[in-house]
């Protein structure tokens, strides 16, 4: 009986860009905030309306009529197009909401349903919650009103326009006219924004409020990238120090720990400092209210400190998206990487280690591995990250000590720390019994049975490995280990 092929196909690359806009007249800016604020109210009332469970799968264009029932155009005197393009954009992000809940699920149902024997009950439950029937099922109903977190907004700073809304028009080399809808029929808003290409489909006027200025954010479609029929699968160690350290023994994205680091020390020294000044403020208050005014309008105000802070992340950004870069290569590959949505519970730090923790952009680093992974046709799959880097890659076992970048291994061999730790994540992402949602104390117990096996054919037990500082003591405290020590039947298994 012959395997059937993977087909090969492809995708198009798109990417997000930002254009700041350069000229408008004083009438066009008081009217595109006088639309803003009045789509906002729509954006929120459309958040309300379709942000319940009520209205759970709901398809995106049937959203309108929906909205409309309640509240028309007329009523806030706008355009019906701008009014519908905006109830449209928030069903698309309530739709992703619902499917970013439906796959948080995913360790919830792996644990009511676990093993492969109940795989096809757990298919089942990811088909009822794609529909509104979920709310028939008591269990499925109840775990998705704990998770899903409904949404509400205060935004009041967009403008949706599809393109029969606007029109774009070249002016310079890098100066394009835009002629948007307005609150008038027949008489379109003109701006002009900088841009190294022409603006098509939809596109986003905001007002950001910390640049304080007004921006149009449009997707840029750079072609489409072949897909292979077979992936070379690499396993990616996402780190502090270097961004990405891979299985084939290659660090990308080199300086993010020292840039982050930087980062971390001269915020803690300017709020200490301004936490001195603010308490100077505060007790000049009463005996020199001038100077007091003085040291909040030139000492304590942030716009320097904002600007640094885009700087610094700035650069952080730009080292992450090299590192994704170079990873792949311009290759298709099949990357697995730890799942890091979650904090490690029971994990004390130090309160540097904790600031400098909270610098290191873990999500960045996640959105950037699957915006260069869907560039060059590569899949990213996400594994348990669980002891990945307490693991010895050789042999598969808890057997061997990490110590910063170096991983000692039971015989002395030493390896470096971050390459052992992506092998093991390549051979997690292979291993069927422990699988993306597996319990850490479940995957504990399947590594000390491993752990177990191994040192039987040296006739030696876990007592042994913990005596000869092979095995670290932490995991003695287990019931696992206390079952596998009494060689209770079937351990080993």
């Amino acid at each position: 009986m012959s395997k059937r092929k993977k087909k090969s196909g492809t995708t198009k690359k798109l990417s997000t860009q930002v254009v700041p806009v350069i000229g408008m007249s004083m009438a066009v800016e008081t009217e595109l905030f006088a639309i803003m604020q009045r789509l906002g109210i729509v954006r929120s009332e459309s958040y309300n309306k379709l942000g319940s469970v009520s209205h759970w799968g709901l398809d995106w264009r049937k959203a309108y009529p929906e909205i409309r029932a309640f509240r028309t155009p007329e009523s806030l005197e706008v355009p019906s197009k701008l009014m519908e393009w905006t109830v449209s954009d928030v069903a698309k992000a309530i739709t992703a909401q619902q499917a970013a809940c439906i796959e948080a699920l995913g360790k919830i149902l792996h644990k009511r349903f676990p093993g492969q024997e109940n795989k096809k009950r757990r298919n089942e439950c990811y088909k009822q919650l794609s529909s509104p029937s979920f709310v028939d099922n008591p269990f499925l109903h109840r775990i998705v009103r704990k998770q899903f977190q409904r949404g509400h907004s205060s935004t009041r700073n967009q403008i949706i326009y599809q393109q029969g809304g606007y029109s774009c028009k070249r002016i310079s080399r890098h100066t394009y006219q835009l002629e948007l809808a307005g609150l008038r029929r027949g008489k379109r808003n003109r701006i002009l924004v900088r841009s190294n290409r022409k603006l098509t489909g939809q596109i986003r006027l905001i007002y950001n409020l910390q640049l304080q200025r007004f921006e149009v954010h449009f997707i840029v479609d750079y072609g489409t990238v072949n897909l292979p029929a077979e992936h070379r699968s690499i396993g990616v160690d996402k780190g502090y120090t270097e961004a990405f350290y891979d299985s084939d023994g290659r660090a990308h994205g080199l300086g993010l720990g020292k840039l982050a680091t930087a980062k971390s020390n001269r915020i803690t020294l300017k709020n200490r400092n301004r936490g001195k000044l603010w308490a100077l403020h505060r007790k000049l208050e009463k005996i020199d209210p001038v100077k007091s005014a003085r040291i909040l309008e030139n000492n304590l105000s942030r716009k320097t400190e904002n600007r640094r802070y885009r700087k610094d992340q700035a650069g952080i950004l730009a080292i992450i998206g090299a590192a994704s870069r170079s990873l792949f290569n311009g290759e298709s590959l099949k990357v697995f990487a730890e799942d890091l949505t979650e904090p490690i519970k029971g994990k004390r730090q130090s309160l540097a280690m904790s600031r400098k923790l909270n610098s290191w952009m873990k999500g960045a680093i996640r959105d950037s591995l699957q915006k260069w992974a869907n560039w060059t046709g590569s899949v990213v799959l996400e594994i348990q990250p669980s002891y990945t880097s307490q693991v010895d890659s050789v042999t598969g076992t808890l057997l061997g000590v990490r110590k910063g970048d170096t991983f000692t291994r039971f015989n002395g061999v030493v390896l470096q720390a971050d390459h052992n730790a992506a092998r093991n994540i390549l051979g997690r992402g292979t291993d069927h019994e422990i699988s993306r949602y597996t319990k850490r104390e479940e995957v504990q117990a399947v590594l000390l049975r491993r752990t177990a096996r191994f040192l039987e054919g040296m006739d030696l037990s876990l007592a042994d490995a913990v005596k000869l500082g092979w095995l670290d003591s932490k995991h003695s405290r287990t019931q696992a280990f206390r079952d596998l020590l009494a060689g209770m039947p079937g351990t080993l298994r």
